[in-house]
């Protein structure tokens, strides 16, 4: 095993982690979660904090794939979805999850000169980056049969799966809030 090799399984498995965080506190930010106390600015700016460490570890993560003999994937791997020699579902849905992340990141740094109906739309469709992430990780990942790496899956879904399950469950607090403190229906008998 070389070096690449062990950057290649490193910053794939902490762009999970961070990809992990990421989507959390994109569901906190969303509902202007804030812990007690703390302005809602910073839930936002650990957000996207946790996101551009993200993307510097998923940029590494392909360099270290190009890279690395080991790998055999080809650059035109990149750019063709599912075209790898090596894997092509596993290596294909790596690909995809990079496209959506590309796109996030080249929206968000245009933002203020975006429609935000288009900002909006290309950031829900950048919640499909995680899953296809994940399955890459546990198809492609030479660690994917290790306990080890189940644990880092599982608990990747469970954060993800609490914090979509606490965003359902704050939109339904909402609605009903919002239906207690509307006046009855008047209607003329």
């Amino acid at each position: 095993m070389t070096a690449d090799w062990y950057l290649m399984r490193a910053t794939g498995i902490v762009s999970l982690l961070l990809l992990t965080l990421v989507v959390g506190l994109g569901v906190a930010t969303s509902t202007r979660f804030r812990p007690r106390g703390t302005p809602l600015w910073v839930t936002t700016a650990v957000h996207r904090n946790a996101s551009l460490l993200a993307v510097a570890f998923l940029t590494i993560h392909v360099i270290a794939v190009l890279v690395d003999p080991d790998a055999s994937v080809q650059p035109t791997a990149l750019l063709l979805p599912f075209s790898s020699h090596w894997s092509p579902l596993w290596v294909g849905l790596g690909t995809l999850a990079l496209y959506l992340v590309a796109a996030l990141v080249v929206t968000s740094a245009l933002r203020r000169r975006l429609p935000h109906r288009l900002w909006r739309g290309v950031h829900w469709a950048a919640y499909a980056a995680w899953p296809l992430a994940l399955l890459h990780g546990l198809g492609a990942g030479s660690d994917s049969g290790t306990s080890w790496m189940r644990g880092v899956a599982i608990v990747c879904v469970a954060v993800v799966g609490a914090t979509l399950c606490w965003r359902v469950l704050a939109l339904d607090e909402r609605e009903a809030d919002a239906a207690a403190s509307e006046p009855p229906d008047r209607l003329a008998a």
